[in-house]
């Protein structure tokens, strides 16, 4: 049950409009703000033990029910918004176990997680502010309570950024997104390099991400280099761009890699500079050669896209041909499970959830924010990768054929 949806809306915000009245100073906000969420917890206990007993307090339907209410007890809750004392409902019988502030809890961070789901999506201190202002009838959320709950994401971000990792990843994705951040008064672009990996049970997990001036090959090597000091002795597959310099970094750190060209990259820098109206064709000719069933049908098909093409747009079968060693992997496996091995769609899913929050932003005051925000857009983006991939257990099979003893049995 979320907090804001609890009760009789007109009565939570007459409540805390009343509330509201008294506040000059900034104690006088903590406290506000403390005494509100004291009523928005009781009142949610309140809900969770009358859905426990079956009945509302004072009902008729209570009368010889077997069970009924006991008064409460105290609880001192501890937060971003300092110590709460809340009255904890009881039943006679001892069977209810609120989930709200479950036995033994002590810490409240519904409110600080609220905040942190605001700041995923990219709002800005002002606009949480503003937001919780209108969730709350009145109530205001000072900017530095917001600041100290996302401040205190930092650590969580160092212990993550530092944590120990699997010793052999199957499949690595390393791509950059761009951010602006102010500067020195003026404002730079940025790029956040993400690795994602898919490990051996087939779940995707972000390794790290890091920020920099620029998305060049000498810092990848950098991030591959903490990967390795983070326990990483092996990546059968790293799927990346076309930057150059950059598999010649993976294979610095990482020497008996596969590098796969990201084909969705490719085509997307193909097709930078065609005409609209041409567009669709030109990629329905490409997906033949990224489709072919072996490397000697995709240098036909090459062929063929250069006879019919090269007139108008010459720069696009160079373009494949300086990169093919590293499109031509793609070959090596059959066609039913290259889609899972080299599916672009993790890393892409992922960048759409972290670029909505970047764009939400526009511009970052500082790089501690554009860190924060993508960690929390990543964090947020990762509840929802509970399941392996689809058809992992038959690609794990081909892979582990495919890199003899390179993988744990």
């Amino acid at each position: 049950m979320e907090i804001g949806t609890i009760g009789n809306k007109e009565e939570m915000k007459a409540l805390a409009q009343g509330l509201a009245k008294d506040i000059k100073t900034q104690e006088d906000l903590s406290s506000f703000t403390g005494e509100l969420i004291r009523h928005v917890v009781e009142a949610a206990l309140n809900v969770e033990l009358s859905g426990h007993l079956g009945y509302e307090k004072n009902a008729a339907d209570g009368n010889n029910s077997g069970n009924s209410r006991n008064g409460t007890y105290p609880k001192t809750l501890k937060g971003s918004h300092g110590k709460i004392p809340v009255a904890i409902p009881r039943d006679r019988n001892g069977s209810f176990k609120p989930q709200l502030i479950e036995k033994g809890q002590t810490r409240f961070t519904t409110f600080d997680e609220q905040i942190l789901a605001c700041y995923a999506r990219g709002m800005s201190t002002r606009d949480i502010a503003a937001t919780f202002e209108e969730m709350y009838g009145g109530a205001k959320v000072s900017h530095s309570v917001i600041s100290q709950v996302t401040e205190a994401v930092l650590e969580e971000v160092t212990l993550w950024q530092n944590r120990p990792l699997d010793d052999v990843w199957p499949v690595v994705y390393l791509d950059g997104i761009v951010v602006k951040v102010h500067q020195d008064k003026q404002v730079t672009k940025k790029a956040i390099h993400i690795a994602l990996g898919i490990n051996q049970e087939g779940r995707k997990e972000v390794l790290g991400l890091w920020l920099a001036e620029n998305e060049g090959a000498k810092f990848w090597l950098s991030v591959l280099t903490e990967l390795k000091n983070r326990g990483v002795q092996d990546i059968l597959i790293a799927c990346v761009d076309g930057l150059t310099g950059f598999p010649e970094a993976i294979e610095t750190v990482f020497p008996k890699t596969t590098v796969q060209l990201c084909i969705v990259h490719l085509v997307r820098n193909s097709t930078k500079y065609v005409g609209h109206k041409d567009r669709k064709a030109v990629c329905e000719d490409l997906k033949r050669i990224y489709q072919s069933v072996s490397t000697d049908e995709a240098e036909l098909e090459l062929k063929v896209f250069g006879e019919k093409w090269d007139e108008r747009y010459p720069t696009i079968k160079r373009l494949w041909e300086r990169h093919w060693d590293r499109i031509i992997p793609l070959f090596e496996f059959p066609r039913e499970i290259r889609r899972v091995i080299y599916t672009t769609n993790a890393i892409e899913s992922l960048n759409s959830v972290i670029r909505k929050a970047v764009n939400n932003r526009k511009i970052f005051p500082s790089d501690k924010s554009a860190s924060k925000t993508v960690f929390l857009a990543i964090r947020q983006a990762s509840k929802n990768w509970t399941m392996p991939i689809p058809n992992w257990g038959q690609a794990m099979q081909y892979l582990a054929i495919h890199f003899d003893g390179r993988l744990p049995l």
